[in-house]
């Protein structure tokens, strides 16, 4: 949290300010003394809220409200991100037809909320030295059948369970 790094009255250690008034007006650009007075008369504090700006810009308020706010305000950028999952979905090579379709549906919904999806072709025993070609065709069979546009995030590849690919919402 920054709040608590926020320099306050006397904290401030620059020779001019642009202040803003307590409803938000522009006061203009005042030397470090006038904008201590001018804060001191609305009985608020002086708040440095921009050090890094040409001059720096600070607002008349109080501290505790300002905290407030910026606190609620990192809580409302955080409840609206989010984070993408990656939801795993387990295949054989003689997976059935109408499970093929149910996992589909399912990688469907999953790519539809914004998650991408790990496809594994598991390859138990000898069948890790088949073809690539006959393996890949396994791979298609799912493809073909997702109900939603998606893109491939990270080709066809080997994995320790067998074969890999990942996608994601187009």
């Amino acid at each position: 949290m920054k709040n608590w790094k926020a320099r306050i009255n006397h904290q401030i250690r620059v020779s001019e300010l642009r202040v803003i008034g307590p409803k938000g007006e522009n006061l203009g650009i005042l030397p470090l003394s006038d904008a201590l007075k001018r804060s001191e008369e609305f009985g608020l504090d002086l708040i440095e809220i921009s050090p890094n700006a040409n001059p720096p810009i600070a607002k008349i308020a109080d501290f505790g409200k300002h905290q407030y706010e910026e606190n609620k305000k990192q809580k409302q950028a955080k409840v609206k991100s989010k984070s993408v999952e990656v939801k795993n979905i387990q295949i054989k090579i003689g997976t059935g037809e109408h499970d093929l379709e149910l996992k589909a549906k399912k990688a469907g919904e999953w790519l539809s909320e914004g998650n991408r999806v790990k496809i594994d072709l598991f390859l138990p025993g000898r069948t890790k030295y088949l073809e690539q070609n006959f393996l890949r065709d396994r791979l298609d069979r799912i493809l073909k059948l997702l109900p939603i546009e998606y893109k491939i995030a990270e080709p066809a590849k080997k994995s320790p369970k067998g074969m890999t690919i990942v996608l994601e919402k187009k």
